[in-house]
């Protein structure tokens, strides 16, 4: 079996997908993005096609090690997240070839099922106890929110108020035992990052998230050490010797590689594995489309540490299209009180739309994060 071809596609909202058909008729799917840097992804993966036509696409290990090991510039967001688009799709053909679940060729399964939550209240949350409500009402055991609006090093205390009166909100409507996860997304500086973490411990958050970036990974410990609340983080970290160094760095109880992003399910699997060793849970990070998510839940059925997984349907960057757009086997991905199945269909599980996907080819988007800025014109984390 060979490679014979690689086609990229832009698909709305902000996604790129990759398909690597071979001289068999087997087809694998894979997403490759950076959320705003698509098309320098789909670029990336263009430019790997040296490496992959002609190529037997079983041999996982040996493309992956090629393509990352033969250039001389590693790592990085565009490279890792073309590289994991790849891995991804040739997972898939494997599957397909094995007439199995990636997860049985990687192991087997350790769960039957997978726990996951969803997300409320958009990059300004507001009204997040009555959206909590109604996905606790859906069936959801928990769900994530953005803390903050934009914040400065050191900033004012009504800033705080506000967050601490959303997650009381929270927790008035949804009960004691409900999951509230809190994402700082990197908006919050170390002097409110540990002013915040002490003052939300009070309302026993399931986990707070990115309290710093991981430019500040050695901050970590000091957050820790304000509050009992675990701490996640790793979204923006795209190989294992990244995850290496903030294992090391201490201070973190969830990791979060995201399957499109840190090297596919080749690189993520080993990723998991290392924070095992450092008694650290998994949680991977996955606001993106289909195929992302059942690259996740493969690896979450195969390893232990798993606890809960993200996922973006009804999230508020998916403006035009959605999740389910992009699939036939829409039943698949159903959720029930909280959980959902593991992928059932040979390969990743993803009956893509091909239909669509080329259609949607057909106007790339050029989707952009916003560029918020402080009162006195500086720039500010979004």
């Amino acid at each position: 079996m060979k490679i014979t071809r690689v086609s990229t596609y832009f698909v709305r909202p902000r996604w790129g997908f990759v398909e690597i058909e071979t001289d068999s008729g087997l087809i694998g799917w894979g997403e490759a993005v950076l959320e705003g840097h698509a098309a320098s992804v789909l670029a990336c993966v263009e430019e790997y096609k040296d490496y992959l036509i002609g190529q037997d696409p079983s041999n996982i290990e040996g493309i992956w090690s090629t393509i990352y090991r033969a250039g001389f510039y590693r790592g990085g967001g565009v490279l890792m997240s073309a590289i994991s688009g790849i891995d991804q799709a040739l997972w898939d053909i494997k599957g397909k070839y094995f007439g199995a679940p990636v997860y049985e060729l990687m192991g087997g399964k350790c769960r039957d099922k997978m726990k996951v939550y969803s997300w409320i209240g958009g990059d300004r949350p507001s009204d997040v106890g009555r959206a909590a409500l109604e996905k606790k009402n859906e069936g959801f055991q928990a769900i994530k929110m953005n803390a903050t609006d934009e914040l400065q090093m050191i900033d004012t205390y009504d800033k705080i108020d506000a967050v601490l009166e959303r997650v009381a909100a929270i927790r008035e409507s949804c009960g004691k035992h409900f999951g509230i996860a809190i994402d700082f997304h990197g908006r919050v500086h170390k002097p409110m990052a540990k002013v915040l973490a002490k003052k939300l411990e009070e309302f026993d958050p399931m986990f707070i998230e990115e309290p710093v970036l991981c430019e500040h990974m050695e901050d970590f410990k000091e957050i820790a050490a304000c509050c009992s609340i675990p701490i996640a983080t790793g979204e923006r970290l795209f190989s294992r010797y990244d995850f290496k160094r903030l294992l090391n760095a201490g201070g973190i109880d969830i990791i979060q590689p995201d399957l499109s992003h840190a090297g596919g399910l080749t690189e993520v699997k080993k990723i998991a594995s290392m924070a095992e060793a450092y008694d650290v849970a998994l949680a991977p990070h996955c606001p993106l489309g289909p195929i992302a998510l059942s690259a996740c839940l493969s690896i979450d059925a195969t390893c232990y540490n798993a606890v809960i997984q993200e996922q973006s349907i009804g999230i508020h960057y998916n403006v035009g299209k959605s999740v389910l757009d992009y699939v036939h086997n829409k039943d698949d991905f159903k959720f029930t009180d909280g959980w959902v199945d593991l992928p059932k269909l040979p390969g990743l599980g993803v009956d893509v739309n091909k239909e669509l996907v080329i259609e949607e080819n057909k106007n790339p988007h050029n989707w952009k994060n916003p560029v918020w800025h402080h009162a006195d014109g500086s720039v500010a984390e979004w």
